[in-house]
C-alpha cells in the first residue's frame, strides 16, 4: 500500500499527477498507477502524454538508480511491473490515436541457452522507456529470431546468453541477417555476463550492453541516430 492513500486524485494539477505517477512508479504500487492513468484519461489527457510524461519518465529515474547502485533487481522488477500495468491500459489506446513510437524491439535468448533473467529485464526496461517490445523468450534459433523480426518490422534486436558455449551462436544469427542484405535493417544489440564489447565487436554487433540499464541507453542512442538519419 502506498503512501499516498489520504491524496485525492482529482485535487491535483496534471503536473503533481504525473509526479505522483512517477513516484508510484519508482515504489513499484501497481494498482496506483491504475488509478491513475485512469484519472489521467478522465481528464481528456492524451495517452502519449500520460506514457512520455508519467510512466516513462517514471522509469527514466529507475533506470538511472539502478545504474547508481540505488535500486537492485527486485526494486526494478516491481517497478516494471508497475509499469507493465499502465501500459496494458495505455497501448490499445496508443494505437487507436496512432501515438509515435520510439521503435519496435524483438529480444530473445539464443540458440541453447535456457537463461532468461537478464532479457526479461532488459524487455521491461526497454518497453518503460517507450519500445514496443517482443519477447521470444529462451532457445531462439535464427529462423525464429528472423521470423519475429519480419513479423513485427523491428527496428532493434537483442540477443543475450549466459553459457559461452552458446555465444558463438548470435554470429551465425548475424551472418544470417548480412547473408540475407537485412543487417543494415536492424540494429543488433547484445548482453550477457560472458560477453565482452570485444566479442559484440567481433561479432558484427552494434554494442555490448553490460546490464538492463545501458541497454536503455544504448537503444535510445542508436534509434535516435538512425532517426536522424531517416
Amino acid at each position: 500500500m502506498s503512501d499516498n492513500d489520504d491524496i485525492i486524485l482529482r485535487d491535483l494539477n496534471n503536473d503533481e499527477l504525473f509526479e505522483l505517477m512517477q513516484d508510484d512508479l519508482y515504489d513499484g504500487y501497481a494498482d496506483e498507477i491504475v488509478e491513475e492513468v485512469q484519472e489521467a484519461l478522465s481528464r481528456g489527457i492524451t495517452p502519449y502524454d500520460i506514457l512520455t510524461q508519467g510512466l516513462v519518465a517514471g522509469m527514466d529515474i529507475v533506470g538511472e538508480d539502478f545504474r547508481d547502485g540505488v535500486l537492485f533487481v527486485p526494486e526494478v522488477l516491481m517497478a516494471a511491473k508497475a509499469m507493465k500495468a499502465g501500459m496494458n491500459m495505455l497501448r490499445p489506446l496508443l494505437v487507436e490515436t496512432g501515438a509515435p513510437r520510439l521503435g519496435a524491439a524483438v529480444i530473445g535468448t539464443v540458440k541453447g541457452d535456457i537463461h532468461d533473467i537478464g532479457q526479461n529485464l532488459v524487455s521491461m526496461m526497454w518497453e518503460g522507456a517507450g519500445l514496443e517490445v517482443h519477447n521470444i523468450g529462451i532457445n531462439n534459433s535464427v529462423e525464429a529470431y528472423l521470423e519475429a523480426i519480419e513479423k513485427y518490422n523491428a527496428d532493434v534486436l537483442g540477443m543475450s546468453a549466459l553459457l559461452t558455449t552458446t555465444m558463438p551462436y548470435m554470429k551465425v544469427v548475424i551472418d544470417t541477417l548480412k547473408e540475407m542484405g537485412k543487417r543494415d535493417d536492424v540494429i543488433v544489440l547484445v548482453g550477457g555476463a560472458p560477453l565482452s564489447a570485444a566479442f559484440a565487436e567481433e561479432i558484427e554487433a552494434d554494442a555490448y550492453c553490460e546490464d538492463a540499464s545501458e541497454a536503455v541507453v544504448r537503444v535510445k542512442e542508436f534509434l535516435r541516430l538512425r532517426k536522424g538519419a531517416g
